[in-house]
């Protein structure tokens, strides 16, 4: 897919801007904090109806304002699937948020998951080593239900069943009856949910190994090892054994809402021992081995977003990357930085690819 215009409304500090991207390299050039990470969450946005910062819709709209407006036109990189596809979101506070495919208004945002492939790298993405499991849950959802929508509805009947049967452990229900067919929903798609997530890391692994080995030069050895409690046996089971002691905490604690994927730099969690650029280089594995992930499953190049990649890497690294980005395995891609003497190197590395470099000043944006 590529991007290619975009009109935006009140987003954050961004008060209006309209833009025409190419299909090759599009670069936000300026100073930390003028809003180029903003633009990158805007098409981010289009792409998966929310905030890549994790913001309510209500804290994106511009200060002093009452409403933002996004409106992106793409193009697929798969001519069957036709002409190009106009995406309108808009937020009202104390509204609620609407999303447009060509004028016609979406019952459920989840329908527009995966139309839109997209992958971003960014300082933000440091959350999925240093922090809890929920971010790395969070990062396994965000790329299966990408290309499987029937994921995404297990996942979200899941959550639906489990926030359920928390209500009623906190309210100290004692209805078998009730906890059986909360019960025996979550049974059901958790293990949806554990089979695909176990699935795709498998697989997964192996293309996040070889990116890691090429941006390290094949200096170190990593792992993903995907952890669950539904590898222990029956849910149902799990879920029937543990209700008493549920009840006396008060939430759930068997299930796939506890998985978690640990991220091993030999053989050891690379947050504990990793430094400031092994860390760096294992997330633009990560996201690598993310984008060619998807292309290959979805048949459709994604979006590539890069927010300041090249921060906290050492010249061999940095070098590596940009062999990688101006190779001609990606489509459209996106990056910012505070100077041009990197996006200078990857422009020129990637000779015969057409590119814009937009310079940006307080949330205005200029050619």
């Amino acid at each position: 897919m590529t991007l290619g215009t975009i009109s935006i409304l009140n987003y954050k500090n961004i008060a209006e801007a309209n833009l025409e991207f190419c299909n090759g390299i599009n670069c936000f050039v300026g100073n930390n904090g003028v809003g180029k990470t903003n633009l990158l969450d805007a098409v981010y946005y289009l792409a998966c109806t929310k905030s890549r910062s994790g913001l309510v819709d209500s804290q994106n709209v511009r200060h002093g304002e009452q409403f933002f407006m996004l409106q992106g036109v793409f193009e697929s990189d798969r001519p069957a699937e036709g002409d190009s596809v106009s995406i309108q979101m808009a937020y009202k506070i104390g509204g609620r948020k609407s999303v447009k495919n060509c004028g016609k208004e979406y019952q459920r945002l989840a329908d527009h998951i995966g139309l839109i492939p997209i992958v971003i790298v960014s300082p933000q993405d440091s959350n999925l080593i240093s922090e809890w499991s929920d971010n790395r849950r969070r990062f396994l959802d965000s790329v299966i239900s990408q290309y499987s929508k029937d994921y995404l509805y297990h996942l979200l009947n899941y959550n639906k069943w489990h926030a359920q049967r928390d209500t009623m452990l906190k309210q100290q229900s004692d209805d078998p009856t009730l906890y059986e067919v909360c019960e025996a929903q979550m049974a059901e798609s958790a293990h949806v949910v554990y089979e695909a997530r176990r699935q795709f890391v498998e697989e997964f692994a192996k293309v996040f190994n070889r990116y890691y080995k090429l941006i390290s030069t094949d200096k170190e050895s990593v792992r993903l090892i995907y952890r669950s409690q539904l590898e222990s046996g029956n849910y149902l089971s799990q879920l029937s054994l543990s209700r008493k002691v549920d009840l006396i905490v008060g939430h759930t604690t068997k299930g796939v809402h506890k998985d978690d994927l640990d991220m091993l730099l030999g053989d050891y969690l690379i947050k504990k021992v990793g430094s400031q650029g092994q860390n760096k280089t294992f997330l633009l594995a990560l996201k690598f081995a993310q984008f060619e992930y998807l292309k290959k499953i979805m048949g459709r190049t994604p979006i590539l977003l890069l927010d300041d990649i090249f921060d906290k890497l050492d010249a061999v690294r940095v070098e590596q990357i940009i062999k990688i980005v101006s190779g001609g395995g990606f489509g459209q891609i996106f990056i910012t930085d505070t100077n041009r003497t990197n996006l200078d190197a990857l422009l020129e590395r990637a000779s015969g690819r057409k590119f814009k470099i937009f310079e940006v000043i307080d949330g205005k944006v200029m050619l």
